[in-house]
Formats: structure tokens, sequence, C-alpha cells
């Protein structure tokens, strides 16, 4: 599947990757061909040791990959990048920090220090995420949702233009799972950002994006690049409309029975 355009905040083409440097040695992924668009939402599916989180290191610049070039705003990606954003799947905060100290806490790495008007745009996040009032609460003080919560504020305060999100959700239970997607459609409208996200959930995947990557079970390539044409914003609703019930039953025909193309 090729989606080839000059104007592409993120592309891969030909990409490939294997851990281990024998040549002989199995591919992870192969024959990765993907462009991103400025602030689109891009959600990445596919079996269990398919290579998601593959892709998503390679975006970051934390892989080089075996294939083909990654690229971001047209140029090769060979090491770790400011502009890139990343939320795993935990939110790694700091337990001795506050929830405020810990959003500011990359600046301080960083540079040593941070300013006034850091402090403040941390606080903006803070409200627009609904946490202002747990600001100078300590981690260990929040549910699991309000900590990935933080994650994803502590990875937006750096402004970066694309943000990476590997599972971001996959701890939590299933009812704060959904509601940490739409919480996320909220901050991702009000501070739009060009999303690389891996899920193993079809549907949260549905709701979020505005296409979706499928891939195949390992080595990991592209069996079909989706177009989510569900209007935005997206709500509840949503996921009651038939059309939804229909990309999620495709997109299950390609991972639960990779050679049936429904």
């Amino acid at each position: 599947m090729k989606n080839k355009t000059a104007n592409s905040y993120v592309s891969m083409k030909g990409v490939g990757h294997r851990y281990d440097p024998n040549p002989d040695a199995p591919m992870a992924i192969e024959d990765i061909d993907l462009d991103i668009h400025r602030h689109e939402f891009v959600a990445v599916v596919g079996p269990s040791g398919c290579g998601k989180s593959t892709l998503l290191r390679l975006v970051s610049g934390l892989l080089i990959p075996s294939a083909g070039e990654v690229s971001v705003f047209n140029r090769s990606v060979t090491e770790p990048r400011d502009d890139v954003g990343i939320v795993f799947q935990t939110a790694n905060l700091l337990p001795w920090l506050t929830v405020r100290k810990n959003v500011l806490f990359p600046l301080k790495h960083k540079y040593g220090f941070y300013s006034p008007q850091d402090e403040k745009y941390a606080d903006e996040l803070l409200e627009m995420s609904g946490l202002s009032q747990f600001a100078e609460k300590m981690p260990g003080e929040l549910s699991g949702g309000m900590q990935q919560r933080v994650g994803i504020v502590r990875a937006l305060l750096l402004n970066p233009d694309i943000l990476l999100m590997d599972e971001p959700f996959s701890a939590l239970d299933a009812l704060t799972r959904e509601q940490m997607g739409f919480d996320l459609l909220k901050i991702w409208e009000k501070n739009p950002k060009t999303v690389l996200f891996i899920t193993h959930s079809i549907s949260e995947a549905v709701l979020l994006s505005d296409r979706i990557l499928v891939m195949s079970k390992r080595p990991g390539t592209v069996l079909d690049l989706i177009d989510v044409n569900l209007p935005r914003p997206r709500t509840a609703e949503t996921i009651n409309e038939a059309y939804f019930a229909e990309l999620t039953n495709k997109i299950r025909g390609y991972i639960y029975e990779p050679n049936v193309f429904v």
C-alpha cells in the first residue's frame, strides 16, 4: 500500500528492520510505505508481534531502519528529535515530584531550568486536560487514567509537531480506556498534532483516527491503509453508527483471517 506525497510530515519508503545484525536473520517489519500529513491522526493495528512498536521507534529515531528510509519534514531520521514527542504504555511519572513538576521535568532535564513562561504554558496544558486542580498532587494520589493524562501533557510541553503514542491506554481497565480515548480527542482538537497511534484495540483505532494502517503478522507489512470517514467531533454516538461497525468488522477480517480481504 503506497500513499506518497511531497508534503508529508512523516514518510516511510520501503522500510524494513531486523533486530539481529545478521543479514540472514528474519525481518521484524518489511516493505512499509506510509505518508502522514500535518495534523493527521493515523492509528496502527495488527496482531501481537507484528512490529507496531518497531514502526513507532523508527519514526522516533530510537531505531535506524535496516532497509529503506524514514524521514520527518523531508529529512532522514538518524537520531531522536526534539520536535517529536513520545507517550509510552505507562506514564513513568517521577513519584517524588508533583504533577506540575512532572509536566515541567523535560525542560528541567534538557536545559537545567524552566522559565515563568514555561510554567504558564504547563498550567495552560493542565487546564486544557482537566488536571489543573491536581497540579500540586503527587502521582500516587492519581488514578491510572489521570497519570496517563499527565504523561500526555508532559509530552506536549515542548510543543512537538509530531506525537507518537505507543499503546498509551493498554494498562487501563476497559471503562477508563474508553474515557481516555474521548479525553485524547478533546486534547487533540484543542492542540492539534500529527499523531501516530499504536493500539491493539480496533474500536479505539476507528474512534480516534483519520486513517488506519493494518499490519500483517510478522514480518509486519501493510495489509491496508483505511480512510475513516466519520465526522468530527467524535462522540459516544459515533460508536453506535453502522459505518463504525462496518469498519471494525473489516479490520477484524484482516487480523483474524489474514487471507480474507473483506
